[in-house]
């Protein structure tokens, strides 16, 4: 009798929540971004809720909520209630920063359900012109010929790009060192000045400056070449089997929300990500479509990721601190 005291409030509570299901969306919608206004991230959730906000017939606002790498907009999300009025726009580094941080609030994969990707950022390693090499098979050959010479630039410490560099000195039997920044402005501004000779950031950063003659493309960290960029060889051409997953932003939600509301954020995401005018929007930042896929076929795709990074980092002796 206690234990069916207990139940009786879920109970009555059921025909409610069924409805709200068939309703959704019946009020606003918060597109978390957990990263400062004007960025990366900023740039792919203000259009996609702006068409979002057009098919579900309800407003998506988008709400900045940066810090402590990305985490506190997460955190807010993880404790909402999983009714799909509470979502985040998290990018693959969600999954890296629990392997460096015994801080982060949160089990990345636990407490989130997975909704739908969004973009890729491809990412490129470039080095300053002063550098005498032009591809990733003399850099690699200059690196041994100069033991100790060579570190590499990047946003931070956990990043998918310092991932991408322990992965690449391991596999080519190299030494070259990481030299952190607190994102990606001042690390370009010292690559151009010179004062790194080798980085690594997204193609939308590095781009510009390489068709300038600013710096020197050498080739893509994915396990393929970029579709906006096939003139750059992936490093995994010179270096059998190397290559990171892609570099993701996709639509997470709390714990355990419906499977009804699930399919239907998913639809509407593929159907605005597929959209023409979206596309362009998008691709002319610098990002690419991610390919279409179903809540479920994101969930396996985030734990192949997970577990891609998970073994870099567990080869390279990294602890969380």
């Amino acid at each position: 009798m206690k234990y069916i005291r207990r139940l009786w409030p879920l109970l009555l509570a059921l025909p409610l929540l069924a409805a709200a299901q068939q309703s959704y969306p019946n009020r606003t919608i918060r597109l978390v971004v957990p990263y400062a206004a004007g960025g990366a991230g900023d740039g792919v959730a203000r259009p996609l809720a702006q068409r979002l906000s057009e098919i579900l017939g309800q407003t998506v606002i988008v709400d900045n909520k940066p810090g402590a790498n990305a985490t506190l907009g997460a955190d807010l999300v993880a404790k909402a209630a999983p009714d799909g009025y509470n979502i985040v726009l998290a990018a693959v580094v969600h999954y890296i920063v629990p392997l460096f941080s015994k801080n982060v609030p949160y089990d990345a994969i636990r407490d989130f359900t997975p909704i739908a990707p969004v973009v890729v950022t491809p990412n490129i390693l470039a080095v300053h012109p002063s550098l005498p090499v032009n591809n990733a098979r003399e850099l690699i050959d200059y690196a041994k010929k100069n033991p100790g010479r060579l570190f590499y630039g990047t946003t931070g410490v956990g990043s998918t790009h310092h991932l991408g560099g322990i992965l690449f000195s391991q596999m080519a039997g190299i030494q070259m060192d990481h030299a952190p920044y607190k994102g990606g402005s001042p690390t370009i501004t010292d690559a151009l000045g010179g004062q790194i000779p080798v980085v690594i950031l997204t193609s939308p950063t590095i781009l510009p400056h390489a068709r300038a003659g600013r710096l020197r493309a050498i080739g893509v960290i994915e396990t393929k070449r970029a579709r906006g960029t096939p003139e750059i060889p992936a490093l995994g051409e010179t270096v059998p089997g190397y290559g990171l997953p892609d570099t993701w932003f996709g639509v997470l939600g709390p714990a355990n929300m419906p499977k009804a509301v699930v399919d239907r954020l998913n639809a509407a995401i593929r159907q605005a990500t597929a959209e023409p005018e979206l596309r362009a929007r998008l691709e002319k930042a610098g990002f690419e479509m991610s390919a279409s896929m179903s809540a479920d076929e994101f969930a396996s795709s985030i734990r192949n990721d997970a577990e891609v990074y998970r073994r870099i980092v567990t080869s390279a002796g990294i602890k969380p601190e």
